[in-house]
């Protein structure tokens, strides 16, 4: 049978490339001044209909801009250019390549300890944006919108440290992953039995996060990728 992950490694799927597209659309139109500091960027359903790709495409994209710093988004309002990017923002540096498996490993190391400065540094906001990410989370009825808010929160978290070189740490795993086949194998590992297992998991980190208790936090969010590193690779 061979390994699911060698086997998917030079697989792109689809909705990553859809996702490269519309970075690159918003990135370059800062670069180019198209859309200035503080500027707000047009809806999901403007950029998908613009750039003729699925909305959930559109979300992945602005996930990672945002955990990149280059945009913030304020529910309820929309998604507006970060002040600091009122000069051309400057590159992303690439991620090396790496494989799910090495992908894994990396967020094993990185999230655990991540979570102890997220129960010290979070404030009220990124509480309301972890509780966004678990409300629809849990009301999401098909994979796109589950594996979205389930990379969110993930995300949100790394941004409550208020730390920017975790920040940027956690943006190029999730930049590495965009490069990988990983969407694909998720979508196959994913059950519904699995996806109800993450959504427990995201509420217990929620809530021990909310609570600062550090060392519950990390417990949390360990045992989850274990699961989740079980269930993509099997072991």
């Amino acid at each position: 049978m061979g390994d699911p992950a060698a086997r998917d490694w030079n697989t792109m799927s689809t909705t990553t490339g859809h996702a490269q597209r519309v970075r690159d659309f918003i990135t370059d139109g800062i670069r180019a001044g198209v859309y200035g500091a503080r500027s707000k960027l047009p809806t999901e359903r403007a950029l998908a209909a613009q750039l003729a790709v699925p909305r959930s495409a559109v979300r992945d994209a602005l996930a990672v801009l945002e955990s990149g710093g280059a945009v913030t988004r304020i529910i309820g309002s929309g998604t507006y250019v970060r002040a600091a990017a009122s000069g051309p923002p400057p590159a992303e540096p690439s991620p090396p390549s790496a494989s799910p498996a090495e992908i894994m490993e990396a967020r094993l190391l990185v999230e655990p300890r991540l979570a102890e400065l997220a129960a010290i540094n979070a404030d009220q906001d990124d509480f309301a944006r972890f509780d966004d990410c678990i409300r629809q989370g849990d009301a999401a009825d098909d994979f796109e919108a589950f594996e979205h808010w389930d990379a969110a929160l993930h995300q949100a978290i790394a941004r409550s440290t208020h730390n920017r070189l975790v920040i940027e740490l956690y943006a190029m795993i999730t930049r590495a992953r965009d490069l990988t086949a990983w969407g694909e194998l998720k979508r196959r590992s994913l059950s519904a039995e699995r996806r109800d297992h993450y959504r427990r998991e995201h509420h217990a980190i929620v809530a021990a996060l909310k609570a600062r208790d550090a060392a519950a936090a990390e417990t949390a969010l360990l045992g989850h990728l274990e699961r989740v590193r079980s269930n993509l690779l099997g072991r």
